[in-house]
């Protein structure tokens, strides 16, 4: 069996105003960095002792930031894990929530996320795909936990794809910033142990 620990990463200021995606230049806020380091600092008691962690991250630069104080508590270095990034937006990225309300493909969006596909961006079961490929490479090996850390769709996606769950039914899973989902693999299955987990603050 495999540990597997998803950590979203902390507030940015740009968060709930506009649909950043992989937009560049995103960044930890002052309470995203608070929250990373306080996540850090709990994390480094969970796993005291514990030996051969890995610690993979989404390229993003607001996800590196959150790894960064694990990597100085925990004593690793982050691998880029391109299977963690955030969904691509296409059309939508940088665009203000209050531009994209109303727009037919943006409530289709949040209505059918099983089907739905942002313009020229990727759609959820993509997402899931890549994830849970992920996933599935972790729990055929033996080892010790690993902690991913992501963006909130994917967590979702990952966490509904284990759960059984239509991508449907994203929006009744929350995964706060700086929330931990942790998760329990073995070859062809595994088991959800906590959902947005607050570690900070």
């Amino acid at each position: 069996m495999r540990r597997v620990l998803f950590l979203r990463h902390g507030h940015h200021d740009r968060l709930g105003r506009i649909l950043c995606g992989r937009m560049p230049g995103v960044s930890l806020s002052e309470t995203g960095r608070a929250e990373a380091r306080a996540v850090a600092e709990a994390l480094a008691r969970r796993f005291a002792g514990e030996r051969g962690l890995r610690l993979l991250s989404s390229p993003q630069p607001r996800t590196r930031e959150t790894a960064a104080p694990l990597e100085r508590a925990l004593g690793l270095t982050a691998e880029i894990a391109p299977d963690l990034d955030e969904i691509a937006y296409g059309d939508w990225t940088g665009k203000p929530f209050a531009e994209l309300d109303g727009d037919p493909a943006w409530t289709a969006w949040n209505t059918s996320r099983a089907s739905a596909r942002p313009p020229g961006g990727e759609s959820m079961a993509e997402v899931q795909v890549r994830v849970g490929g992920l996933l599935e490479r972790l729990a055929g090996e033996e080892g010790a936990p690993v902690i991913l850390v992501s963006h909130g769709d994917p967590i979702r996606a990952a966490l509904l794809g284990l759960l059984g769950l239509s991508l449907d039914a994203y929006d009744r899973i929350v995964a706060a910033p700086a929330s931990c989902s942790e998760l329990e693999l073995w070859p062809g299955g595994g088991r959800v142990v906590s959902i947005n987990e607050r570690l900070a603050g």
